[in-house]
């Protein structure tokens, strides 16, 4: 009898720890991870940059992108990346497999590297990858960018 209740109670905790794992995985658990990341740059790649106000901390934020060089806002780099991407009628970003995502206290900071290809609005189509850090913190529930610094290798 104690042999089935070690086994049984063994059975159990593999069970739940397993669930908690696929949790986890799936964003289920509503942590940064990388199904997280990805819907952020599904979101980029519909070219609505009002559509991403749901992932970025409002107020006072520094965010660095590809151009021009610093935001010091969400509501400036709305703006801004609306006039970039005005130019295309296509895009596809994937999350590469380095992503890497740290917890460090009340906040998450990523770094992974992102392949892009973007269709102009003339037919040429832009590829290659992105270099992306991000910081996270949890703000009325949901992790949001604080920080993000996006960068393109130079040829």
């Amino acid at each position: 009898m104690k042999n089935r209740m070690a086994v049984l109670g063994l059975v159990l905790c593999l069970a739940i720890a397993g669930t908690a794992q696929k949790a986890s995985k799936s964003g289920a658990a509503g942590a940064v991870d990388k199904t997280y990341l990805q819907k952020i740059w599904d979101g980029w790649a519909t070219l609505d940059a009002a559509g991403q106000k749901q992932f970025y901390a409002q107020g006072p934020h520094v965010f660095f992108d590809i151009a021009p060089l610093k935001y010091g806002s969400w509501d400036e780099y709305q703006t801004g990346v609306a006039g970039v991407l005005s130019d295309f009628k296509a895009a596809k970003c994937r999350v590469n497999d380095d992503a890497q995502i740290h917890k460090s206290g009340d906040a998450y900071w990523v770094t992974a590297t992102v392949a892009f290809e973007m269709t102009h609005k003339s037919g040429k189509i832009d590829m290659g990858q992105f270099r992306w850090t991000a910081v996270f913190e949890k703000q009325d529930g949901k992790w949001l960018i604080v920080h993000e610094h996006v960068s393109q290798p130079m040829n």
